[in-house]
């Protein structure tokens, strides 16, 4: 599964399907900079 992060918009958090098991994930990204320094995916069921 690859998931696309888009850096230029700052840390974020948000709930996507996944492409395999159509469950909900909770996808959260921080940003410092231009640099991603984090990324976390856990189930949001």
């Amino acid at each position: 599964m690859i998931v696309v992060v888009d850096s230029s918009a700052g840390s974020q958090s948000y709930v996507e399907d996944c492409e395999i098991c159509c469950r909900p994930m909770q996808i959260s990204t921080e940003v410092h900079g231009d640099v991603l320094s984090s990324i976390e995916v856990d189930r949001a069921d």
